[in-house]
């Protein structure tokens, strides 16, 4: 572990140099490399940012790669043919490489016009009235969530920049916010939970202040966008690491203002030593043994099986039948949960049928039973749950052994290819609506081409059939010859990976 005895400063400003740092270039997505050196050679600063450098520091591998660099949104652009820029409040650059995106920012500051601006559609919230304010890297450093997530790396040095304490806490593993927790909370109440997810994943303990900020705000956490919200719920289960991630969730009384149904069943079920948390460790530990993350809505049937198994036997044991219906009982569990936070339909329905076919699967098959193709996947979701609830209370696995030999192996397989192809489009480029002309993307094999827009589009024309029966109907008559396309309906220029 480095000290701050090896470090050189400058001012404020912690340089380590490349002999003590494990960084290499080895470590980074060719794609990512490009775009540093590309930036780097046409003279601007080009900097590897944020998580992917403090992953590579703890020897992880990152997700993504994100670069910072002082080059403004549209001088990257032109340096980079596949690049499309998005977004409204502040300008990104997504520059393409086939399926992957490299996400290149341009150093941003604090604006002058205040920092604490209150919006009037979230009563008490902070947000920020302006973001397309360019700046230094030390000021694009100290916008940051936190410090660990506030360093550098200089593709022309190999050194790692760390103007915010971020090289010390990374050593000491403390998760610590930059600024003032209360401040910083409150402007975006979802930092409590990337606090916690990342305490949790990166085996962090968080730092005091930002520790009690967090028990002090978490409230406020209801006045966060749902669709954020819910985004965040599922990465909760990121890196099989559920079982630490919502157990700190707990501790720091997120959970009663997020899911407030989970929160009263660990408060009745033992707290610390709730049944939750061990289901949850048995569906980490089958994560990791399949080297897949499971699907949204196995995640969610997951977290609804706990109160969804007690209300089935308080049903049963108050009326001393056995014939409860567990679809109705599964989609009441989770009703609050689809009302608060609009789950997609799909996710929804999907954990759904995964509790209804718990029951099922507590009894053998019958004999010649088959499972439909069509089914194969969904069923094989829960089987995956059964295995998880029947592992945390350690009751034999006989029955869904038998169910198991009737679900064909590729089901299992085609899953991870499902979610595969999922991931791919996450984090497609996406033209922005105002700020000049964007380039267009060259349509894929097998892939429609963009539509026209409406306004420039040419009439459709009618089918031969249907236009000879006007024609015949009113006498005869030329046909008319359609218009050519305009310019703005001819396809952009091939957009070329680099």
């Amino acid at each position: 572990m480095h000290t701050m005895l090896f470090f050189r400063k400058r001012d404020q400003v912690v340089i380590r140099p490349r002999a003590e740092h494990p960084i290499s270039r080895r470590d980074i997505a060719p794609e990512a490399l490009k775009v540093l050196y590309r930036l780097s050679e046409a003279g601007y600063k080009a900097y590897l940012v944020g998580g992917s450098v403090r992953d590579l520091l703890l020897g992880r591998t990152p997700k993504d790669f994100d670069v910072g660099t002082d080059a403004r949104p549209r001088e990257i652009k032109r340096l980079f043919r596949n690049c499309f820029l998005v977004g409204r409040r502040f300008r990104l650059a997504h520059i393409v490489f086939g399926d992957k995106v490299i996400e290149t920012s341009t150093f941003r500051r604090q604006p002058d016009d205040g920092v604490e601006v209150v919006d009037e559609d979230a009563p008490g919230a902070l947000y920020q009235s302006s973001d397309n304010t360019f700046g230094t890297p030390e000021e694009d450093a100290r916008r940051r969530d936190f410090t660990v997530n506030g360093l550098f790396y200089d593709i022309k040095t190999f050194e790692i920049i760390d103007y915010v304490g971020g090289l010390r806490d990374l050593d000491q593993r403390v998760l610590r916010m930059i600024g003032d927790p209360n401040v910083r909370m409150r402007e975006d109440p979802v930092r409590m939970m990337r606090a916690v997810r990342l305490a949790a994943r990166l085996d962090m303990t968080i730092e005091r202040k930002t520790y009690r900020a967090i028990c002090k705000h978490h409230a406020e956490i209801a006045q966060a966008a749902p669709a954020r919200v819910l985004e965040e719920i599922f990465r909760l289960f990121a890196f099989s690491s559920a079982a630490p991630t919502f157990k700190l969730l707990w501790k720091t009384r997120l959970m009663s203002s997020l899911l407030p149904n989970l929160d009263q069943y660990v408060k009745k079920s033992g707290g610390a030593n709730s049944p939750l948390w061990n289901l949850l460790e048995k569906q980490d530990e089958m994560e990791r043994g399949e080297g897949e993350s499971f699907a949204n809505g196995l995640h969610l049937a997951v977290l609804a099986y706990p109160f969804f198994k007690a209300t089935v036997d308080e049903l049963e044991g108050a009326s001393g039948d056995r014939n409860v219906n567990h679809l109705e009982v599964a989609e009441q569990c989770l009703a609050d949960f689809n009302k608060r936070f609009k789950v997609p339909k799909a996710v929804f329905y999907h954990a759904v049928h995964l509790l209804d076919e718990q029951q099922r699967l507590d009894a053998m098959p019958a004999s010649g039973r088959r499972i439909r193709p069509g089914r194969a996947q969904e069923f094989a979701d829960a089987l995956r749950l059964a295995r998880i609830r029947l592992a945390a209370t350690g009751c034999s696995t006989a029955t869904v052994d038998a169910w198991q030999k009737l679900v064909p192996a590729q089901a299992w397989t085609a899953a991870a290819r499902n979610k595969k192809r999922r991931d791919s489009r996450k984090k497609q480029p996406a033209s922005s609506k105002t700020g000049g002309q964007q380039g267009t993307r060259k349509p894929q094999a097998g892939e429609k081409a963009a539509e026209p827009d409406r306004d420039t589009a040419a009439p459709e024309t009618a089918s031969p059939r249907s236009s000879d029966r006007k024609r015949r109907r009113r006498g005869g008559g030329r046909r008319r010859r359609a218009s050519p396309a305009t310019s703005e309906q001819q396809p952009a220029a091939a957009v070329n990976a680099e």
